[in-house]
């Protein structure tokens, strides 16, 4: 029973997506509207001023060093275990493999690469302008401090922003960005940022930022969120190119392969003309004649007709009509020291008497 309950549901499951549209026509690419740039803008205007507050060492660096001081690791130690795994969601590379598999599914269902191509190309913008601004301001962080009360500045650090905390807006927020719905939105967006407050807060408790890097890292990843919608252009150019890369590629491999030309066959050679006696009759003891079949004798009629290939030109008859030739004179070599014995014996002189 339990398990046709569950084959029930997975059926109503996959029935429903089936039948979702393959190109959904009510999703909304979102724009750049008149209150998101007021909202980039301030978002903008106070990353700058927490830069400023830590550089000029005001009360925000003094907070820092206090809540460092207090250890919150030590405070409350059986949490420690558990926020030891949860920090993970702001890693790039689990979160990322996590959310492009959600996106790759979903790229695949609705045939379209926006989703994959967005994520990308937030990703892209995390790592070079957090990046740069880890490098560029070189703090270090709470475990590595080397002054009470400095803040920690250009001594070769890499925590400011937080590329954790960062990381898990950017990441859990694209969610919510790419939602299809309004309704989906909202519960994205605050799954999205309740993950990265905690993300923050656990780097926190762990000791390896200052809240001011936290505090940045969330201004960070919100400012990469509110600019995406500048780069929807171009992740539209981006998928028609590949999309029409892969038509090519799909046309190349089923068109037909070119039919090869016929080429000329070769010219008949002429059939060996064996040498052999005409058959047509021959006349054994008796003088009986011996005639062969009708297909044998219309074969020895077309090649009596011309000679052998390797006879010379000319007539030519058979060996048994040939005359024997007797060779004239001695076959013994002649032998200059000899004289012939009619001449030897007219030189002999004669006896008289």
């Amino acid at each position: 029973m339990r398990t046709e309950a569950m084959l029930t549901r997975l059926d109503g499951l996959f029935a429903r997506l089936d039948r979702e549209p393959e190109r959904p026509a009510h999703i909304d690419v979102p724009r750049m509207s008149r209150h998101r740039v007021v909202l980039f803008a301030a978002t903008l205007a106070f990353y700058g001023a927490i830069v400023w507050a830590v550089v000029v060492t005001s009360w925000l660096v003094r907070l820092d060093w206090q809540v460092m001081f207090f250890r919150p690791y030590q405070q409350w130690p059986e949490i420690h275990a558990f926020l030891d795994y949860y920090v993970v969601l702001g890693q790039r590379g689990p979160t990322a493999v996590m959310v492009a598999s959600w996106l790759g599914w979903r790229s695949w269902r609705q045939h379209t690469l926006r989703p994959l191509l967005t994520l990308g190309a937030a990703l892209l913008l995390l790592n070079a302008t957090v990046g740069a601004a880890k490098y560029g301001m070189g703090r270090l962080g709470p475990h590595y401090a080397t002054t009470i009360g400095s803040n920690e500045m250009w001594n070769g650090g890499d925590i400011f922003p937080s590329g954790h905390t960062a990381n898990a807006v950017v990441t859990w927020g694209i969610l919510a960005y790419l939602a299809s719905t309004p309704r989906t939105r909202r519960w994205l967006s605050a799954v999205s940022a309740v993950t990265s407050l905690g993300v923050g807060l656990t780097t926190v408790y762990l000791g390896t930022h200052w809240l001011s890097d936290v505090v940045l890292g969330w201004t960070a990843g919100l400012l990469i969120l509110l600019g995406l919608p500048w780069c929807e252009p171009l992740i539209a150019r981006v998928e028609v190119v590949i999309l029409d890369l892969r038509d090519r590629w799909r046309d190349r491999l089923l068109a037909p392969a070119p039919a090869a030309a016929p080429s000329p066959a070769p010219a008949a050679s002429p059939a060996p003309v064996a040498a052999s006696a005409p058959s047509s009759a021959r006349s054994g003891a008796g003088g009986a004649e011996e005639t062969g079949s009708p297909a044998r004798e219309a074969v020895s009629g077309a090649r009596a007709t011309r000679p052998p290939a390797y006879l010379a030109p000319g007539p030519h008859t058979t060996r048994s009509e040939r005359t024997p030739v007797t060779p004239a004179g001695s076959r013994r070599p002649p032998h200059p020291e000899r004289t012939p014995r009619a001449a030897a014996g007219s030189a002999r002189p004669l006896g008289g008497g």
